[in-house]
């Protein structure tokens, strides 16, 4: 995979890590059924890599910011601070409820967020 480097100097890999589509699909399985999931995650894996603003995707996701105090958080801002390339966010549109779901990529953001909330941020979203 190759990486590339952002304007915010975040370093990314090129397309999601093969390994974070189990781990989106097991996160919809929570939110949603079997077929929807399967639907979910192909469309996923099909997608275009697009750019979010960090602090857009939290406002989307209303979720909280995990601090740096989180062993997964701490990972990924040593990832970052040390150059190593991240994979891109896996979102989900949830129009019913009016939010966005971060299948995969949730500590990624929070350290990321806690860098520079309006660091554009590498994802895929359906």
């Amino acid at each position: 995979m190759n990486k590339m480097k952002d304007g915010d100097g975040i370093t990314w890999l090129d397309d999601v890590e093969e390994h974070d589509y189990p781990a989106a699909k097991s996160y919809l399985l929570l939110l949603f059924g079997e077929a929807e999931t399967a639907k979910l995650v192909s469309r996923l894996k099909a997608a275009e890599i697009v750019q979010f603003k960090a602090k857009d995707i939290f406002r989307a996701s209303q979720l909280s910011l995990l601090g740096v105090s989180n062993s997964h958080v701490e990972k990924d801002r040593k990832k970052i601070k040390n150059g190593t390339p991240l994979s891109p966010l896996l979102l989900v549109r949830d129009e019913k409820n009016g939010k966005v779901v971060i299948a995969d990529g949730y500590h990624r953001l929070c350290a990321i967020y806690g860098f520079d909330e309006d660091a554009w941020i590498r994802c895929k979203i359906v």
